[in-house]
């Protein structure tokens, strides 16, 4: 590389290490303002196989820069699906959620999401930005992860524990929404997934269970009681699970919906409560 610009360089030392798209990590990477030495760490981070995102300390997500930490899953494109999804429920009058999404100003009035198995807060963070109205809280099993999500979301509003033990009782009966981008692969697929993420992302934010789906069936067992009337589950899946899932969900009495996004390669479930259902 001697005698190549630095830039040349530095596309040339990421293809090396198998960035895929080097040009693009390179310019990314020379963006931050950083001095010659801190920009080298970072080059070797990467270079190392750490996620890109990771290295930098931010990701793009639905329009929105979301802070990442180490160890922390990294959101997916495809995961804007969830967003988008959940966008439709609140504008489709879901739950209490009003239509032009103006701020209400009586708090029982305002529609309550929950983004469950939050990792950086991602989802929820692009439904309180599109939806300023909405009451948002969030959480998370991992202490990495929950830190990650306080700097993304009111950090009073985001909560550290397994699933629906870690939500304020105050909240039973009251989500119009709940999101979930839950751990899917199963067990043995952990193993062929990209080094990116089996050797950086936290197990418990990929490991599903034998199927992918452990953690599927826990939510739709117990998430009933946490919805208002009418409520809806938006849960990220497989493109092969999403069916199975979508039966658990009708099995526990709500009408479900599988929905496919291939441009960004995304899979969810919808399932929504009937108007009346106890």
């Amino acid at each position: 590389m001697t005698g190549l610009p630095p830039d040349a360089g530095l596309v040339a030392r990421l293809r090396a290490a198998g960035c895929v798209f080097a040009e693009d990590e390179a310019a990314l990477l020379l963006g931050q303002d950083v001095d010659a030495d801190a920009l080298e760490a970072l080059v070797v981070r990467r270079c190392a196989g750490e996620p890109l995102e990771t290295v930098l300390g931010w990701a793009q997500f639905a329009g929105l820069r979301v802070h990442v930490a180490p160890g922390v899953f990294v959101p997916r494109t495809r995961t804007e699906l969830l967003v988008d999804l959940v966008d439709a429920l609140l504008d489709g009058g879901g739950g209490s959620a009003g239509a032009d999404g103006a701020t209400v100003a009586d708090d029982a009035q305002r529609p309550v999401v929950v983004d469950l198995c939050c990792g950086t807060g991602a989802v929820g963070a692009a439904v309180a930005a599109r939806h300023p109205s909405a009451v948002v809280h969030a959480t998370d099993v991992d202490p990495a992860a929950v830190a990650c999500a306080r700097r993304n979301l009111p950090p009073d509003r985001v909560h550290a524990g397994d699933l629906f033990a870690a939500l304020p009782g105050a909240l039973r009966g009251r989500v119009d929404v709940l999101v979930a981008n839950a751990p899917y692969v199963p067990t043995d697929a952990i193993a062929t997934m990209p080094p990116e993420a089996r050797e950086h992302e936290a197990r418990v934010a990929l490991d599903g269970g034998a199927d992918g789906l452990a953690v599927h069936r826990r939510i739709v067992a117990h998430v009933r009681p946490w919805l208002a009337a009418g409520g809806a589950v938006v849960i990220e899946a497989g493109l092969r699970q999403a069916p199975t899932t979508a039966r658990l969900l009708e099995a526990h009495g709500f009408v479900a919906t599988v929905h496919r996004d291939d441009a960004r390669d995304g899979t969810a479930v919808v399932g929504r409560l009937p108007r009346g259902a106890a």
